[in-house]
């Protein structure tokens, strides 16, 4: 039996207090003490958990200030704080065991755009691709880059000084900041900027807070006194990242000073950042990207000092490991064109190579480097294979979005031990980097570890992730002997562990970097900011004579909870296990398909990651109570009475399993992850899992019976479709449903039904005999038209358009007999139901394939659930049969027919989550479908229409379901006529009509409009 779960992660009484105090305040923001919220935050993209004791999401920069205000009292002197934007840290950069301060969810607006200037204010929490998005109409960008750009804050980049692609050219964060605001720990207001050294003879001149004229004045001069040291031992590289950057507070020749490069970088550990000024980059009128293929890794590291000798704006490479998992992913379709293979040849290594600029340089550069590649490869110099020029702005973007995936596809490699961040953001000497990485190399391979390699080599900053399994004890051993390993050798090289993502925990390493000298400076800076050590604490250094750093490479991993979970009992939730944190989940943009329930809410807890980490939890927890979760997944349910009192009590017991019921039923079950995410990550599996065992406790509701029963139900229904209609959809019935069901807006069934439509037609009466009886040769003119629940009875027409394009192509449509699919009962989690009824149509359908004769379904989600979810729960006994999207047959259709001449029409095709996540070349198949048919179909990328199957009828996801509308589809609709619209999934047909107030056709009916022209 599932048993009530708790957790032993109560609240400390002075953070209790402290919150207690923070409501009755005058903060405005969110204050959320749910676990679930709390272990959504414990974790970043690295592998260290800390649990902290709530989350603050501060609605402007006055919360921020009441809540250090408050924690300024002797009462609260014991509350610390970390701030947190995107959460993107590879070394638990913002973990904290204290409270998050959390930026990202309400501090995020573009302030002011100074074109004329060339300059940008934002708040902190501002995601960087969000704040290109602003930029770009003004012909400007914010050039710092990273592989995180679209969930990673301006806040995150300052506040590690984060850079990546083309630094050697666009430098890093700290080179464009040009001034912050900031609160101090006293919860006063900092401003700070670049300051002639004349002016900080008088304190009142710099600042006119008292606190911030001692720092401002106590940082200079110890600056200024150490300049010597720190000159001789700061390290010479474009990574320059020290934590407090002491280097660069003074110019040159010592004539400014600007305490802001103090604070950039320094990890939130001396202030809460709320707004910075930036200066901005103006967009290049000409780029151009050189793909360069490799005979070796080796090859691809030493040809680059050359690319970067014919002044390229960006060297980035990638190793044979991380190309052959892109060649694995999603994202291969849109790049697999621009990196072609050789042939006869094996790429082990890639280097690519961007020029950008005005378009004679960028023309003048391109030219000299293509001489000399060609020049390379006849004469079988430098390992170079051959390259691919491309000088299509589309194209280049896709080359860097393969390119920023690669740090999510490592985590999918095969096996326990998966590749982790924790020395992989060294930086070395460019000139160095080759040799360095050969040591590096041989470090790894004594210990028998795979690797992936990829990155700047530009700025001599090359990402290696080794393979480890954090649920191994003795790979945490190895990870702290690695760790030690790598930090000497980037010592002996002249180089920096943390090239570009910060220290976190590895402050343990700035004693030897800087010396005892320096490192004392650091220590007095952060006991001038933060003497109690309250903001970040653990983190880079603390203040003299308050003890060793708190964290360090042996902190608590999120492994120590994972091991504690049985082996089968992981592999039986493999999905729950391998999310990385990687965050790709927390996409910005509206016009992504990845989570539409953390876009439409802006909640951690109801993205993948999050919901991954709290099922983590729940297994855990589970076994504590030694209950068998596999056992648990085959029980029976408790008796009616007793889940009726189960759920009755549930407002009174706590069950950890609610929260972990919240998260869940958030989702939409588009499937968007299970694409979407580098490491596959399918929520709607493990949902469905969750669903199954928490009912055998809890009531189900009542609209979970009726979407689980739907398909069942649907033949008796038609058989009185007006009937039917009439008692559904009268205002009366549609009030009664909503309150004691929950349900709206359910569709009518289709006037007349399908099989009034196609009476007497041939296509009608299935003959398995007869069809059997049909000449070999022959059966290539037959196709068997698949149904589906909603199509074939709420858009019969569909179904009808279907089968006449079918005969309009001088093809035989056979309509095979209904069957369902189960669909709706998997994503309710009625497991057991769902194994019937798939292994009952497999069944079927595997007779059926017999014959040979293509099978053809029209709506996405159902197709490929023939596909996935098949396959998942039937394993072996799912059989061989196929059934065709579509398009995928008209492919094959269209290559024995004559392509019509061009016609004067177009046409916009809007795609279904499912459908452009697992199968992402299909608007590229649309589209030369219906050239040949003669008319110009464009795609358009956008998020969740917000119906997803059923879940914008179920009244309590009515209002998540407009604003996801709205987010994307409604403004796009509205730029296009009614009659080129085209939309491929019902239930986005069905949000159309909704919210739009018009039906949109799918594709096949505007190509049965063509082949009648």
């Amino acid at each position: 039996m599932l048993p009530l779960l708790s957790h032993q992660q109560t609240l400390e009484p002075v953070y209790l207090a402290y919150l207690d105090a923070l409501e009755q305040s005058e903060y405005s923001g969110d204050i959320d003490k749910r676990y679930s919220a709390r272990l959504v935050q414990a974790t970043d993209n690295s592998v260290y958990q800390f649990l902290p004791q709530a989350v603050l999401y501060p609605k402007n920069q006055q919360d921020i200030q009441i809540a250090l205000t408050l924690a300024a009292t002797d009462a609260f002197r014991s509350v610390t704080f970390s701030a947190r934007g995107g959460g993107t840290g590879t070394n638990g950069q913002s973990l904290t065991h204290g409270l998050i301060l959390d930026v990202s969810r309400y501090m995020n607006r573009v302030l002011e755009v100074n074109a004329e200037q060339g300059w940008v204010r934002v708040e902190a929490g501002v995601v960087k691709d969000a704040l290109n998005d602003a930029l770009r109409p003004h012909g400007f960008f914010f050039s710092p880059d990273l592989s995180t750009s679209n969930r990673a804050t301006i806040g995150g980049m300052i506040n590690t000084d984060a850079s990546g692609a083309g630094s050697l050219v666009y430098g890093k964060t700290s080179d464009h900041v040009l001034a912050l605001r900031s609160v101090l720990i006293d919860g006063s207001v900092l401003d700070t900027h670049p300051l002639d050294a004349g002016l900080l003879c008088n304190p009142d001149n710099v600042s006119d807070n008292p606190l911030g004229q001692k720092l401002i004045s106590a940082v200079a001069a110890v600056c200024r006194e150490k300049r010597t040291q720190i000159e001789n031992q700061f390290p010479k590289l474009n990574r320059f990242l020290t934590g407090y950057d002491l280097k660069h507070v003074w110019n040159d020749n010592l004539t400014q000073f600007d305490l802001s490069r103090i604070l950039t970088g320094s990890e939130g550990t001396l202030a809460v950042i709320t707004e910075a000024k930036l200066n901005l980059t103006p967009l290049p009128t000409e780029r151009a990207m050189v793909n360069i293929k490799y005979d070796s890794f080796q090859s691809a590291l030493r040809h680059a000092p050359s690319l970067v000798a014919a002044r390229a704006t960006v060297v980035e490479t990638v190793d044979s490991k991380v190309l052959n998992l892109a060649r694995e992913d999603i994202v291969w379709h849109s790049v697999s064109d621009l990196i072609q293979e050789v042939p006869g040849k094996v790429i082990d290594g890639l280097n690519m190579v961007e020029f950008a600029g005005d378009t004679v340089e960028v023309e003048q550069k391109l030219a000299s480097l293509e001489a000399v590649l060609t020049e390379q490869i006849s004469k079988g110099e430098c390992g170079v294979l051959g390259y691919q020029v491309t000088q299509d702005k589309p194209s280049i973007e896709k080359i860097y979005g393969m390119r920023k995936k690669a740090v999510g596809l490592l985590g999918a490699t095969k096996g326990r031990r998966k590749p982790i961040a924790f020395a992989e953001d060294t930086a070395v000497p460019p000139e160095k980097l080759a040799d360095y990485i050969m040591e590096f190399r041989a470090v790894l391979d004594g210990h028998n570890l795979q690797y992936g390699m990829f990155g700047h080599v530009d700025a001599g900053v090359l990402h290696v992730r080794p393979a480890l399994d954090m649920c191994d004890v003795e790979d945490e051993k190895l990870l702290r002997v690695i760790s030690d390993q790598v930090a000497a050798l980037t010592l002996k090289y002249g180089g920096l562990m943390w090239g570009e993502h910060g220290k976190g925990v590895r402050g343990e390493y700035g004693p030897s970097v800087f010396g005892d000298e320096l490192y004392g400076v650091l220590q007095d800076i952060k006991g001038l900011f933060d003497p109690d050590n309250r903001l970040n604490p653990g983190k880079l250094v603390a203040p003299k004579l308050t003890g060793a750093l708190y964290y360090d490479i042996d902190s608590a991993k999120r492994g120590k909870f994972d091991r504690q979970i049985p082996i089968e009992v992981r592999d039986a939730f493999p999905d729950v296990m391998n999310c990385n944190g990687n965050g790709l989940c927390f996409n910005y943009s509206s016009y992504s398909p990845m989570c539409p329930s953390f876009k439409v809410t802006g909640d951690r807890v109801q993205s993948p990651k999050g919901r991954a980490g709290l099922m983590r939890e729940w297994l855990r927890l589970l076994e504590a109570e030694g209950v068998d979760v596999n056992a648990l997944a085959k029980a029976k349910p408790l008796g009616l009475l007793q889940r009726v009192q189960n759920t009755l009590n549930a407002q009174r017991d706590y069950d950890y399993s609610h929260e972990v019921m919240e998260s869940l039923k958030g989702c939409l079950a588009c499937k968007a992850c299970s694409g979407q995410c580098p490491v596959k990550v399918d929520v709607p599996k493990f949902r469905a899992q969750f669903f199954n065992i928490y009912y055998q406790r809890y009531l189900r509701p009542a609209k979970d019976y009726l979407v689980a029963g739907i398909e069942d139900s649907l033949p008796l229904m038609a058989a009185a479709p007006r009937l039917t209609n009439f008692a559904a959809q009268n205002p009366l019935s549609q009030w009664v449903i909503k309150k004691a069901i929950g349900y709206v807006d359910a569709p009518a069934l289709s006037v007349p039904t399908l099989k009034q439509r196609l009476d007497g037609h041939a296509s009608r009466g299935y003959d398995l005999a007869a069809l059997q009886a049909i000449p070999e040769e022959a059966r290539s003119q037959f196709v068997l038209v698949v149904q589906d629940p909603f199509n074939s009875f709420y858009d019969s027409g569909l179904v009808l358009r279907f089968i006449q394009l079918i005969e309009k192509l001088g093809l035989k449509p056979v309509l095979l007999p209904y069957k369902p699919n189960g669909k709706p009962t998997h994503i309710k989690g009625f497991l057991d139901k769902f194994a019937k009824t798939a292994q009952s149509s497999a069944d079927f359908l595997n007779q059926v394939h017999k014959l040979g004769m293509p099978m053809v379904g029209i709506d996405p989600a159902l197709v490929l659930c023939y596909r996935d979810e098949y396959r998942e729960v039937l394993g072996a006994n799912r059989g061989n049969f196929e059934v065709k999207l579509a398009n995928e047959w008209l492919l094959n259709v269209i290559k024995d027919l004559p392509a019509k001449a061009p016609q004067d029409k177009q046409y916009t095709w809007f795609s279904h989550c499912t459908e452009s996540t697992a199968k992402p070349n299909t608007a590229n198949e649309w589209t030369k479908i219906f050239a040949h048919f003669g008319a110009k179909l464009t795609a358009v990328n956008l998020g969740c229409c917000g119906m997803a199957g059923t879940y914008g009828h179920e009244a309590e996801n009515l209002e998540r379901s407009k604003a996801l509308f709205e987010m994307s589809w409604e403004q796009t609709l509205a730029k296009i006529e009614q009659p080129q619209v085209l939309v491929s999934g019902y239930s986005c047909r069905t949000q159309v009509k909704r919210f739009a107030g018009y039906k949109p056709k799918h594709p096949l009916e505007a190509l049965l409009e063509l082949a009648n022209i």
